[in-house]
């Protein structure tokens, strides 16, 4: 079983930035890709930016590519989303999410996930 557990949300002003972790523990050497998710209440939750582990290549959902990083630290037990330009429209739950199979047709959805954390608020005022 793999766990993951985020940090690093929190309320901000319009044009700030915030940095988000998410450490991994548990059967961690499995996993093949990482992503970023949001949800904001009443909205679907959408994929943010994923990463493969053992590439460091990443996928950025077009309209953040350019303010949102998504990156790890080189022992791969951390991820991280590092936010620039934030929006009030960014504000929403953040979810890290991970899996050991990671087809390129389902890295942009949630179904292409087993393991996902409990989330972190962010919250961004204009």
């Amino acid at each position: 079983q793999v766990h993951l557990v985020e940090s690093g949300g929190g309320s901000v002003q319009a044009e700030g930035s915030l940095r988000l972790s998410c450490a991994a523990s548990g059967y961690k050497n499995n996993i093949n890709c990482m992503a970023w998710f949001r949800q904001a209440p009443g909205k679907e939750r959408e994929r943010v930016a994923t990463i493969y582990t053992h590439t460091s290549y990443t996928y950025y959902a077009d309209s953040l590519q350019g303010r949102f990083t998504i990156s790890q630290d080189n022992a791969k037990t951390t991820l991280y989303l590092q936010m620039d330009s934030l929006k009030p429209d960014d504000t929403a739950m953040y979810y890290c999410a991970a899996d050991s199979v990671c087809s390129i047709d389902d890295l942009a959805t949630v179904r292409g996930y087993k393991h996902w954390g409990q989330g972190t608020q962010v919250t961004v005022s204009s």
